[in-house]
């Protein structure tokens, strides 16, 4: 090497240059205050994933049990039974004819179908079994009647006529069952409601815990923002972003999972379908699809989730803030 040529082994301040072990140290973008990859933000990020995931299996259970309600009602609600009950001395096929003739006078009365002796004994062979001789047994007979749509039927006038004409006969218009029902969807919306404010609690809860513990890990940086000029909407700001992306992430996670398993178990419902199982299956739960309703609110919880992590975060930052003013 020459000694005529100069000797720079240092970058000087002021001339702009950069050796290896400055730019090696120099981070490449603007640092968050908040590391987003941190045990607790991933931890978080579960506990949300976890609560819209619950919250959303309960929205469309609610839903499902809404529906089936709403469908039986609507199915009970359009007929009607009357039950002759086999009673010495008198001819019950003669009190079935009665009893036809007198309903199909009745107004509001669209079709009336009696069961003959052999449908009648099948509807008990659930509890009774197949196989046995029933011609002994005082198997009553079911007339089944359709109401028709957009009129009111006489129930009390054919009661009326029906305990004159043919004490044997009573008429069922399935008003228990119906209010049953009704109750039980009212039951399932309650207790739906009060799962889902119970999730927003929790989810509140482990924001707010992991909120402090951020700003208790950060609370040098924030004192050094605090001397540099940064406002308090700065930081917050800062641990609102972050908190508000880590529940879009656990929502978004929570959320599709929910709506996976649904979609999951429409298809298997869907594959059962014809076979007994599947038929009983559809009878007492109804459709197994939540329904469009239903896909809706899930995605809307999945926000909602991440909105209530934001909020929650930035409450707790404001708070924290306050004390170290």
């Amino acid at each position: 090497m020459s000694t005529t040529e100069p000797l720079k082994t240092l970058a000087e301040p002021w001339d702009g240059g950069e050796t290896a072990s400055s730019r090696a140290l120099a981070p490449a973008a603007p640092t968050p205050i908040v590391p987003g990859g941190s045990i607790a933000g991933r931890s978080l990020t579960a506990v949300v994933a976890i609560m819209t995931f619950l919250a959303a299996l309960t929205t469309g259970a609610v839903m499902m049990v809404v529906g089936a309600a709403s469908d039986w009602q609507a199915e009970v609600g359009r007929e009607v039974t009357i039950q002759v009950r086999p009673v010495p001395g008198r001819d019950i096929e003669a009190d079935v004819r009665a009893v036809i003739a007198l309903t199909r006078a009745t107004r509001g009365i669209a079709d009336v179908r009696p069961y003959s002796r052999e449908e009648s004994a099948k509807l008990v062979e659930p509890w009774l079994g197949s196989g046995l001789a029933l011609n002994d047994l005082p198997i009553p007979r079911m007339i089944v009647v359709k109401l028709a749509s957009g009129s009111t039927p006489d129930f009390a006038g054919l009661r009326g006529a029906l305990a004159a004409q043919i004490p044997s006969a009573s008429l069922d218009d399935h008003r228990g069952w119906m209010d049953r029902m009704r109750t039980m969807a009212d039951s399932a919306v309650v207790g739906g409601i009060a799962i889902l404010g119970l999730v927003l609690a929790v989810t509140v809860l482990s924001v707010t815990f992991a909120t402090r513990g951020a700003m208790a890990a950060n609370r040098p940086i924030i004192e050094v923002l605090h001397y540099v000029g940064a406002t308090d909407r700065f930081v917050a700001n800062q641990f609102l972003r972050h908190f508000l992306m880590l529940g879009l992430r656990g929502g978004a996670i929570g959320g599709g999972s929910a709506i996976v398993l649904f979609g999951l178990i429409q298809g298997a419902s869907a594959w059962l379908a014809g076979t007994p199982g599947g038929d009983e299956a559809s009878a007492l739960f109804g459709s197994f699809s939540p329904g469009i309703a239903a896909y809706l609110g899930i995605f809307l919880q999945a926000v909602l989730m991440a909105v209530v992590t934001g909020w929650a975060s930035r409450h707790t930052v404001n708070r924290t803030l306050e004390s170290i003013d």
